[in-house]
């Protein structure tokens, strides 16, 4: 692969990393031999054919993006551990850091940026909403607002989607998308049980709903919820596609079931088509919402506008939250009900300042249309299968270390046989972003805009990591390195 640093950033990049010795004209033999022993000298020699090999090595200590990032860490509460570059712009599906090195983006912000970064249409539709109206707050009607809510009823029926959807809640967020999911399922329950309890929520182990006191409570991992013990009260947890545990896990005390058609999080877990009709039949029994949360799945990423509506229509949720791809970037998410929802919903039972905002409204009422388009979604499957050609190539070379491949359309997971830092780090500095999710699985949620020249760029990329992580492996660990030693 050719290097893609300019000269100058060539030697800034392969500089030695700084160790605390002397120059070796006015060292001691014993310190030499010191250095010798420790191996230090070997690791300097390492670093320098190691960086002068890679496009994009991490910073080190005394780069620009170091000190950029050293100079604000102090302020800035520590909830997240990120890799060393430090973003600045970006395009498509490409980014570029501080030290204006080029990345290929197959994370799109989490599933995200579904049309890349910096559209030109959504950059020209913020540009021109900013300079009319950003912000009313609920209290007053905008022209916006009812037009998204609107807009998303539509597109929801004409793509296949939830049969019964009638209305839309606009949020800011997924979290906020779900909590609200999980107070409007609490009321129903309380309206259609006056006299009997009906308030559990039945959430799945492997989920995530967000980090809200309501959303985390449905997210069974002890990794999230230990911190903030006690979660609150009336959250069952079953496992993904069983079937013969719905009956006695969803009960007459049940006021919703919520779950993802496909756990992103959790490891790219894809429903069966018999687990969610099971969930659907079961609600209906005893009286209970059945949530869909397509947050991560939804919007097109399958190749259906909705994951749920590549199921029977029979298995079609109460409730539909999405968020995520619906801002491109731009904060927003919804809640969407049919009547039998909300019509137990009154005024003041829920509400948001920003949420539906005229300029959120305007801006995913623009990536709607781009995403529900044809050009968009009838191209996922063939991209899809570009992917999965090249998944089966790395098993075959690999197939030690790639034990499956999970997923549908543009969210697609690659099920490693031991931990995936060693490759996310490794694509990263030969240029590609790729993310991790469930135990030892590679996510793949790249821009549903990406072509398949990009694919193929990227999943080249993927390769010469594996290749670089595991040979060397082998070499250590293998009768083969011994051989060839």
């Amino acid at each position: 692969m050719a290097l893609r640093l300019p000269s100058r950033r060539l030697v800034a990049a392969v500089r030695i990393p700084r160790v605390n010795w002397t120059s070796s004209r006015y060292a001691s033999s014993a310190t030499s031999a010191s250095l010798k022993d420790s191996g230090l000298l070997q690791d300097v020699k390492d670093s320098i054919v190691r960086s002068s090999s890679l496009p994009t090595p991490d910073p080190p200590s005394s780069s620009k993006t170091a000190g950029l990032v050293n100079s604000q860490l102090p302020y800035m509460v520590p909830t997240y551990v990120r890799p060393p570059p430090m973003f600045e712009k970006g395009k498509g599906c490409y980014l570029w850091d501080v030290e204006n090195r080029k990345y290929l983006d197959f994370t799109a912000g989490i599933a995200v940026n579904a049309l890349g970064h910096c559209d030109a249409g959504m950059a020209e539709v913020i540009a021109e909403q900013a300079q009319r109206l950003v912000h009313t707050s609920n209290l007053y009607h905008n022209p916006y607002t009812g037009l998204l809510s609107k807009q998303i009823i539509q597109l929801t029926h004409a793509t296949g989607g939830m049969s019964t959807a009638a209305r839309t809640f606009i949020c800011n967020s997924g979290s906020e998308a779900n909590e609200a999911a999980i107070k409007f399922a609490r009321k129903v329950g309380k309206s259609v049980s006056p006299e009997k309890p009906k308030f559990e929520i039945v959430s799945f182990h492997n989920s995530f709903h967000g980090r809200t006191m309501g959303s985390l409570s449905a997210t069974p991992n002890p990794k999230y919820q230990a911190p903030f013990a006690p979660m609150v009260p009336g959250f069952r947890y079953g496992t993904y596609n069983d079937i013969d545990a719905v009956k006695d896990l969803v009960t007459e005390e049940t006021c919703g079931v919520i779950v993802e058609p496909i756990q992103g999080e959790g490891g790219v877990n894809v429903a069966t088509p018999e687990f969610l009709l099971a969930l659907r039949k079961r609600c209906s029994e005893v009286n209970a919402v059945l949530i869909f949360d397509e947050i991560q799945c939804g919007l097109g990423r399958t190749g259906t506008f909705w994951a749920h509506a590549g199921y029977s229509k029979e298995c079609h949720p109460d409730i539909l939250t999405t968020a995520k791809a619906l801002g491109n970037g731009f904060p927003i998410g919804a809640t969407i009900v049919n009547n039998f929802v909300c019509k137990h919903i009154k005024i003041g039972d829920h509400g948001t300042t920003f949420g539906g905002n005229p300029l959120g409204s305007r801006i995913a009422s623009y990536i709607l249309s781009r995403l529900s388009s044809p050009e968009i979604l009838d191209a996922i499957p063939r991209k899809e299968q570009a992917f999965r050609q090249h998944f089966a190539t790395l098993q075959y070379r690999f197939p030690d270390q790639i034990a499956e491949v999970r997923g549908k359309g543009l969210i697609l997971g690659l099920q490693l046989n031991s931990d995936p830092t060693p490759i996310i780090t490794a694509a990263r500095e030969r240029g590609l972003l790729v993310i991790t999710c469930g135990t030892n699985t590679l996510r793949f949620v790249p821009p549903l805009v990406v072509t398949e020249a990009e694919i193929e760029e990227g999943m080249g990329i993927l390769s010469e990591a594996m290749e670089s992580v595991w040979s060397k492996d082998e070499k250590i660990d293998g009768t083969k390195g011994q051989e060839e030693i």
